[in-house]
């Protein structure tokens, strides 16, 4: 069969359709790609809004991921540092923590935090050591426990799991319990070693830009839903139908596929919101986090502490909440006000904008790091990928893309 007449179908614009288009046209394959939204990215996307990049929900990008450092120019993105470290907001006071290691201006402060004892200082540094051996491939294959059984298990106190490990781990699963997986925590604590979080110049949307900058020749269909897919054909939303010869599906197969009706994919919900304020509470590129527990909010971040593409008149500060709660978008934006001002001493001046994400994170155990192109097919000429498939990761995102393209054109080889 010809490459060009080749048809082959992508179900999902987000990060893991996307790099399984580029693995395809690389081979010189033209897929179309349908997309239920009218932008790609899927979780990962920027809205401007008043001059201001707002991310749909507070987001950073790992530079330590092997999979965005082989698929993205960091120059072009113009990656923006945080520093390797956190304010703490703790019973109306607030101190800074970090790596020193790493930036020595976090020598002074996090010596005088407060924060945990002088044991689990001496913990971190041996965690830091133990990982740095690991490879991630080690990783993933280690017993499965919860990350806060995981902490329990290396003597932190609880002090410091309260105050540092539990918000800080609980704004990246997007769960307060700290239930996650051992293997993820470890993952992440080593990408944040081995590396820096950032952020592109012109927000976290800047990846699927860029990624979608590479492909030539594929198709996009976007506000486009599809309704059900079989080996023959894909059902749209509208009842038109359409033929291809192979399809990935990006996106959660589940409602899509008739035999994966019953495996449902669970969900863990955040929920993001944007305000402007005078001033700025932290002014250095650090997360603020809640130690609270009585507090709904969990970190914050003021965007102003980083450069900016577009620039609105004030200090744009998000806030996160990972709690689950019944409020509506009135009551939950009150009580966020609320929380800023008795646990940070923050005023605001405007509410921006909510994002109540549904879908945030897949709930996923047995994770692991990576899989064969093989393991991506689920019929004759289906595949499958997304974060979903391994763990809820931008890099989980580009290995599922790849492996799914590498399997349809391993199949095609064979045939």
């Amino acid at each position: 069969m010809e490459k060009k007449s080749t048809k082959i179908a992508i179900i999902g614009a987000g990060i893991s359709g996307l790099i399984a288009a580029i693995t395809l046209e690389k081979e010189g394959y033209a897929p179309t790609i349908y997309e239920a939204t009218d932008a790609m990215g899927g979780r990962v996307k920027t809205d401007i809004l008043e001059g201001y990049q707002l991310d749909h929900g507070f987001q950073v990008l790992l530079d330590a991921y092997p999979m965005a450092q082989k698929y993205l120019d960091y120059g072009q993105l113009e990656l923006q540092k945080f520093l390797p470290g956190a304010q703490v907001f703790h019973r109306g006071k607030s101190s800074v923590i970090g790596d020193p290691l790493r930036n020595l201006s976090l020598l002074i402060p996090t010596l005088t935090s407060g924060i945990g004892t002088f044991g689990d200082k001496l913990k971190v540094l041996k965690l830091n050591a133990l990982l740095k051996e690991k490879t991630l491939e080690g990783i993933f294959e280690e017993p499965e426990t919860s990350t806060l059984e995981y902490l329990k298990s290396f003597n932190f106190s609880e002090e410091i799991i309260n105050q540092f490990f539990k918000p800080f781990f609980s704004g990246i699963f997007l769960e307060p319990n700290l239930a996650t997986s051992s293997r993820m925590f470890q993952f992440v604590y080593k990408m944040f070693g081995a590396g820096l979080a950032v952020l592109p110049k012109a927000g976290i949307g800047a990846i699927p830009n860029q990624l979608k900058q590479k492909l030539k020749a594929t198709k996009f269909i976007f506000n486009c839903p599809v309704e059900s897919c079989t080996d023959e054909k894909i059902t749209l939303s509208d009842g038109k139908t359409a033929f291809f010869d192979y399809k990935i599906i990006a996106a959660d197969a589940s409602p899509l596929v008739p035999n994966l009706r019953k495996q449902h994919l669970d969900w863990h919900t955040s929920d993001t919101l944007y305000f402007t304020t005078e001033h700025r509470k932290i002014n250095k590129p650090l997360i603020g986090l809640i130690a609270d527990q009585k507090a709904l909010i969990n970190n914050i971040f003021f965007h102003t502490a980083l450069e900016t593409e577009q620039n609105g008149a004030a200090e744009l500060l998000s806030v996160t909440v990972v709690k689950e709660h019944d409020l509506t978008e009135y009551q939950l934006v009150q009580r966020v006000k609320e929380d800023l001002e008795k646990f940070c001493g923050i005023t605001t001046d405007r509410y921006i904008k909510h994002y109540s994400i549904k879908k945030a994170l897949p709930k996923l155990t047995d994770i692991r790091y990576s899989l064969m192109p093989s393991e991506t097919r689920i019929t004759e000429n289906m595949f499958l990928a997304g974060d979903y498939l391994l763990n809820g990761s931008l890099n989980a995102a580009m290995i599922s893309g790849e492996m799914a393209a590498k399997g349809v054109l391993e199949v095609i080889e064979k045939r």
